[in-house]
């Protein structure tokens, strides 16, 4: 197997073979129109090959042929003229509409993969995220598709016109004159020497570039991500020096690949110059003592000419093709990645769901003997309201990622209304459950197409549902309603303003559950007495699971869970674990307290 440099810490390469044949799996429902493309390039292949022929034709029928009338040699020359012409048309439409038919099928074929990668990625859970950055990702579905496109552009079929090229003057050469097409051919080792050691070169130039691109990416990817931050800590600077450095490394490593092709260049031309010097100096002895004629050693040192030239291009096409197979081999490296949560092949449905929820001995690790979980067992019961609690790491938001099931737990079960999660599709328990998160995100688009996303909810629902959750004053002070735009380059939202829209969201679409995990945790008073009021009046008789720091949230629930180190230490109603006096009542005396400081 070739490992071609681009593959990820951990991952395995492809061999040559199965890289081919996942890309033809792409190519094979266009095979008709690869086939006109290769058609074709017999055709250009012809008209090219026919050039130097005809002006061997036109030299000594024409120009040379003393002992010819000047009329007729005028007549033959004016058809050779004509003739040649008429070839050089016949390969410029071939070769334009080869071109055309190439770029179509490379950006269709593009088009497909990237439509397929995108997907799969849509289908991968949150473990795969958590373990590959941003900047890998967007390379991948960027960079690496637009290499693969030069290939299918740039070499899949011109790679096959230059090999019946350089069959056909080889054959011609031979059929012409035996003795200077040998001495042609010494030449030829000189040259393949010097185009396998290029090409080794400018593949190892071209991994480094690769490598320092994608550093790029993933730089650039978490600086913007992170740019508030970034500008709180005046880190600035540094951001500048460390960016400085990478681009720096990329163009160091750029013009090292430009070097081996300002030294290729020269190298090839001047073997191809020498060898017509060569020829030209044979040749010409051979003309003059009349054992070849004029013509036939200009059309041979033509056909030198279209020898070496594609010689010359076939170390650009080798280095096009080791960075669309690295390219490849990334690319169905994220394809073969499976997802740790698999839907079913038969999911089971549930017709009228009822929003019980029970964690049943609950084992959980994130990182491998690590866990986060530990034997958990607690149920949610149907039509009531949960609260979690407990410090910062103890595992509460853990819950709530298998209880939507972004996360398969290593031990135990967690089951809705007495089914596995494992038997049912995905999208229909995120459907039942509806789920507001600290960190909200906001489309690009208008506040309504933010509310609504995909449901089929009319703009007089979305207003009922905006008057539920206390927007619409805010809604009456936007300068186009509904119709605002929010998101990057729109209306900044405050933290609680994104809380209520969320809430919105999740109006939209009726869950039986609501989860709200740290919901209130960076919003004002009044905003959560708005999102309790809301809670209050729209899910009541239905399941609810609250995470929450702050106790001032949890304590009209009707069942509080106290967690800590993974584990479930305490549960009860509010003043029955007051009167526990344990690790509630600490918790509650804690907030007591930094409440009063504040």
């Amino acid at each position: 197997m070739r490992n071609y440099g681009y593959s990820e810490k951990g991952h395995h390469s492809f061999g040559d073979f199965d890289l081919w044949r996942r890309i033809a799996t792409y190519a094979w429902p266009f095979r008709r129109k690869f086939a006109v493309a290769l058609l074709l390039s017999l055709l250009i292949t012809a008209a090219t090959l026919a050039q130097p022929r005809l002006l061997q034709l036109a030299i000594d029928h024409s120009l040379t042929a003393g002992d010819v009338p000047m009329a007729k040699r005028l007549t033959l020359l004016s058809q050779d003229a004509a003739l040649y012409g008429l070839v050089i048309l016949i390969a410029f439409l071939c070769s334009f509409v080869q071109v055309l038919l190439l770029q179509w099928l490379g950006q269709t074929i593009m088009h497909n993969l990237r439509q397929h990668l995108f997907r799969h990625l849509l289908d991968l859970d949150l473990r795969f995220f958590s373990t590959h950055s941003t900047g890998q990702l967007v390379t991948r579905l960027t960079n690496d598709i637009n290499n693969m496109n030069e290939m299918f552009t740039s070499v899949a079929v011109t790679l096959f016109n230059d090999l019946l090229r350089l069959s056909g003057i080889l054959i011609l050469l031979c059929m012409m004159n035996l003795r200077l097409a040998g001495l042609m051919m010494l030449f030829i080792p000189g040259a393949l020497l010097i185009t396998v050691v290029f090409a080794h070169f400018v593949r190892e130039a071209f991994r480094k570039i690769r490598s320092q691109l994608g550093k790029i990416n993933g730089f650039l990817s978490e600086t913007l991500a992170g740019i508030s931050i970034l500008q709180l800590f005046v880190h600035e600077e540094l951001s500048r020096q460390s960016y400085t450095q990478l681009t720096s490394e990329y163009l160091h490593r750029t013009v090292a690949q430009i070097r081996l092709f300002g030294a290729f260049m020269p190298l090839t031309e001047l073997l191809s110059s020498s060898a017509v010097a060569v020829i030209l100096w044979y040749g010409g002895g051979e003309v003059l003592h009349r054992e070849l004629t004029l013509g036939e050693l200009a059309a041979f040192l033509s056909y030198m000419r279209l020898f070496f030239q594609p010689l010359r291009e076939l170390a650009q096409k080798y280095s096009i093709v080791q960075s669309a197979m690295a390219s490849a081999e990334r690319i169905f490296e994220l394809i073969n990645q499976r997802t740790s949560c698999p839907t079913p092949t038969h999911p089971l449905h549930i017709k009228a769901p009822k929003g019980e929820v029970v964690f049943d001995r609950i084992t959980f690790a994130y990182e491998e003997n690590e866990p986060v979980l530990k034997d958990v067992t607690l149920t949610l019961p149907a039509g009531k309201t949960v609260a979690v609690v407990g410090a910062t790491g103890s595992g509460k938001s853990t819950l709530v990622k298998l209880l939507l099931r972004f996360y398969d737990p290593q031990e135990g079960s967690v089951r809705l209304d007495g089914i596995d999660l494992r038997q049912l599709d995905p999208s229909e328990l995120r459907s039942i459950a509806g789920v507001i998160f600290q960190d909200i995100f906001i489309l690009d688009g208008t506040l309504l197409a933010n509310i609504v996303l995909d449901q089929p909810t009319s703009r007089d629902e979305a207003e009922k549902i905006l008057d539920e959750t206390g927007m619409t004053r805010f809604v009456s002070r936007l300068p186009e309603g509904l119709d605002t735009r929010i998101g990057d380059g729109g209306l900044d939202l405050s933290t609680g303003e994104k809380q209520l829209l969320s809430f919105a969201r999740v109006l939209c679409r009726r869950p039986v559950m609501l989860v709200l995990d740290e919901a209130t945790a960076a919003i004002d008073t009044e905003s959560e007495n708005i999102l309790e009021e809301v809670v209050t009046k729209s899910f009541s008789g239905r399941t609810s699971l609250i995470i929450a720091h702050r106790l001032a949230t949890v304590r009209r629930a009707d069942i509080i869970i106290v967690m800590a180190e993974g584990q479930v230490v305490e549960q009860g109603t509010h003043s029955e674990l007051l009167a526990a006096g344990g690790h509630y009542a600490r918790l509650v005396e804690l907030d007591l307290r930094t409440g009063f400081e504040e």
